[in-house]
């Protein structure tokens, strides 16, 4: 028998007693007991061991940090050229104005402009008979005649094309020995050829810069290097992936937007005690001025390089990279 079971035996015989025999026992020897009975109890408890004292340690190991690789990237643009394309609707509506216009306008003073019977005179009376208006882009039209009012332009009509207002100004200003020049045309031989790496195409579009790593088509971008801003590395990166041929202009110190990219598996650092769970790319908005992308010297791996408008974008790149840059892309 342990000690602790005969000590507990022991007072309850003890407590029996003075249960039995109250009347014999004084008051101060009845507290003694019950005394002598509580610090038995408590020192049999503390003697027996107890099942987490068996238990061994569980030493745990430190907890890995996560974080996240930032990089930085360039939406390098080249800005429209050309003013964009009209509507139907504009094309009608800016022809009816001219129009409008010969009708409120004053009468043209044919004798002051031209002498008469010199040869300038003799060649506008010729001109006016063609058109029946002093004006030379809006079609054959009598701003004074009985159809005056009808100035509306019809479905389907002509005179409200731009090609063909050029093509009536050049007429009226070539003669027998004076050949006029033309306007640029809009669309360039990049635009015929599909040269999507030419910057002299869809001269009323922006342009955005994309180049093709071993992600596939992506905007320029890297890893931040050390305690350098977004503004230092997106310069940084457009030297290391495009040469130093171009001349371009970083737009402001804040981003205009970010793409979260998460590893399949994250990379593990024993030494520091960090998993890198994935990358976030913010990107900085750029301008090219002059010069082109050269990627013979690129240091980041760079195969290939385009210039394309959004709707160009959305066709080369993954879809889930479009989600998140769709909307830094202008319309036009």
């Amino acid at each position: 028998m342990s000690l602790g079971n005969s000590t507990l035996r022991r007072n309850g015989l003890l407590i029996g007693a003075s249960t039995n025999g109250l009347s014999t026992i004084c008051k101060s020897c009845r507290a003694s007991i019950a005394r002598r009975y509580y610090a038995s109890t408590a020192a049999a408890v503390a003697e027996s061991p107890s099942q987490n004292d068996l238990t061994p340690p569980v030493t745990s190991s430190p907890a890995l940090k996560e974080h996240y690789a930032l990089r930085a990237g360039v939406v390098l643009s080249r800005p429209p050229v050309l003013t964009r394309d009209l509507t139907p609707f504009e094309k009608a509506f800016f022809l009816y104005q001219r129009r409008l216009n010969e009708r409120l306008a004053l009468p043209f003073t044919r004798y002051f402009y031209y002498p008469k019977g010199t040869p300038a005179d003799v060649d506008w009376k010729r001109k006016i008979k063609e058109r029946q208006t002093p004006a030379r882009d809006i079609g054959v039209y009598s701003a004074y005649a009985k159809e005056g009012w009808n100035d509306e332009v019809l479905v389907g009509a002509e005179e409200s094309e731009p090609e063909k207002q050029v093509e009536a100004l050049v007429k009226d200003a070539e003669g027998e020995k004076v050949i006029a020049e033309r306007p640029m045309p809009r669309v360039t031989d990049a635009d015929r050829t599909g040269d999507q790496k030419s910057l002299n195409r869809k001269l009323a579009r922006s342009l955005y810069l994309l180049v093709k790593g071993r992600r596939g088509w992506i905007f320029p971008s890297a890893k931040i290097v050390g305690r350098e801003n977004l503004h230092q590395a997106a310069e940084r990166i457009l030297v290391q992936s495009g040469g130093q041929n171009m001349n371009t202009w970083i737009v402001g110190h804040v981003p205009v937007g970010h793409y979260s990219y998460d590893y399949r598996k994250p990379i593990i650092n024993d030494s520091t005690s960090t998993s890198e769970l994935g990358s976030k790319t913010f990107f900085m908005k750029g301008r090219i001025m002059t010069g082109q992308a050269n990627l013979e010297s690129n240091a980041v791996g760079l195969t290939d390089f385009k210039w394309l408008a959004k709707e160009e974008v959305e066709k080369v790149v993954h879809p889930r990279y479009w989600s998140s840059v769709q909307n830094m892309l202008a319309e036009r």
